[in-house]
């Protein structure tokens, strides 16, 4: 085979660009990583070339072609590295229909509720508050349904991957925020998956350190209430 040209633009503290650099691990495929500071502004020139649409990471480029958006690319990732051990989506087409569906849930639905549940303030707060509390346990009987260890069953799959701002991130921003959403008492076979989530192997390895990504989001909601604060200067 002749030798392939990967690179991956992607941020430090995203969860949609840790999804493509853990799926390119576990694959074994070896890759040129660039990361986009996300905390300042203008985007890079590669960034605007490789993504002109929506100017967004992550985007992984094969051999000068650009793919973007994290699910596409995990998809692409797995069909163009089938010939590796692991496999992200299920082979059987229903299977496979199943774990889109799920992580399209995820993405469409879990994470802007919970995003919101973590940056809105009073009565915003409250109603993504409710929302996040109410697609958690979409997901807690979806768990108790399978009785396995992960979505996709025994092994880590596509819907765990895709999964990763509830297994690890929304511990961390939740904290920051001061909020408890997503708790043992709460959602005992959702936090176990977490734990799992965490503690498998690869994932371990590459998760961000927790200390760090607290700084990281800190900062974020440190510099919006800045924003605000100016903001409201103005209209006096």
């Amino acid at each position: 085979m002749c030798e392939e040209e990967v690179k991956l633009l992607g941020a430090w503290g995203s969860p949609f660009s840790w999804r493509v650099e853990v799926a390119l691990k576990m694959k074994g495929v070896e890759y040129e990583y660039f990361d986009e500071d996300l905390m300042n502004r203008p985007k890079s020139s590669l960034l605007l070339e490789y993504n002109p649409v929506h100017k967004k990471i992550p985007v992984l480029v094969h051999n000068g072609k650009s793919i973007a958006e994290s699910l596409v690319i995990l998809e692409y990732i797995d069909e163009i590295w089938n010939d590796r051990p692991v496999i992200l989506l299920p082979q059987d087409p229903r299977d496979r229909a199943i774990a889109r569906f799920w992580a399209k849930f995820i993405d469409d639905n879990c994470v802007p509720a919970l995003w919101r549940s973590c940056r809105r303030e009073g009565i915003e707060r409250e109603n993504a508050f409710e929302e996040a509390y109410a697609l958690l346990n979409v997901l807690e009987a979806e768990l108790k349904d399978k009785q396995k260890r992960f979505f996709g069953g025994d092994t880590i799959g596509f819907v765990d991957i895709t999964g990763n701002f509830i297994g690890y991130w929304i511990g961390v921003i939740q904290e920051v925020a001061g909020v408890r959403l997503l708790t043992p008492e709460k959602f005992p076979l959702l936090c176990k998956w977490c734990c799992e989530f965490q503690n498998f192997p690869i994932f371990k390895e590459n998760l961000p350190p927790r200390e760090q990504l607290f700084a990281f989001f800190k900062a974020r909601f440190e510099r919006k209430r800045k924003t605000l604060r100016g903001g409201l200067m103005t209209l006096r």
